[in-house]
């Protein structure tokens, strides 16, 4: 009989800590669990919240924090938001998750909630989504110099795609020394001039 008593509160601890980690919010997150199970959403676990999915691409989460529990919106950043509700929780490096934050249950409005839902749902359907900015490296020094001796080797290395350039840019960017950098250098001079990437063989 103890045994069974441990595993149920073990069980309850757990799902405590996938719904609400400060343990405050439990009811309200099943409310909104509620609702969501309405929609032609997938629920699933990931990073130890609930996250429901649609056609394997995450849509919205629930979280309970100190101050608040929220809805969060995966792609938040393309919905019209009408009732200006949403909001980013890191401003300058959060790009498309947008947050719907409560503190109270009677706060939650149902029907706005599975039109947002909904339109969330169509956002993934267009297949709507926030591109990661490509990486910018800067030119090494030692790298600047033989473009400048050597005209082909720059021709060659611009006519390479962005991402074996940025392979080479961290090569050698990633030497400290001036010696270092000049090696490999070295090493990657007749690769740059034959079109080949740094890394071409690791890719399929």
């Amino acid at each position: 009989m103890k045994k069974v008593v441990r595993k149920a509160k073990k069980k309850m601890t757990e799902q405590r800590h996938v719904w609400d980690k400060v343990g405050k919010w439990d009811n309200e997150l099943t409310l909104l669990a509620d609702i969501i199970a309405k929609t032609p959403l997938t629920q699933t676990v990931k990073w130890g919240a609930p996250v429901y999915t649609y056609q394997n691409r995450n849509v919205v989460g629930l979280g309970g924090f100190k101050h608040f529990f929220a809805v969060w919106f995966f792609n938040g950043v393309f919905l019209r938001d009408e009732a200006n509700v949403l909001v980013n929780a890191n401003e300058g490096v959060t790009k498309s998750l947008r947050q719907w934050r409560f503190t109270d249950a009677s706060q939650i409005d149902e029907k706005k909630l599975l039109a947002y839902i909904q339109e969330a749902i169509a956002v993934e359907e267009q297949g709507k989504a926030v591109k990661p900015e490509p990486k910018s490296f800067p030119v090494p020094d030692a790298l600047a110099a033989e473009f400048d001796k050597d005209p082909a080797f720059k021709a060659a290395f611009d006519a390479l795609t962005r991402g074996r350039q940025n392979d080479y840019l961290e090569y050698i960017g990633d030497a400290k020394q001036e010696k270092t950098q000049l090696a490999r250098l070295d090493k990657i001079k007749p690769m740059v001039l034959e079109g080949v990437g740094l890394n071409d063989r690791y890719r399929g």
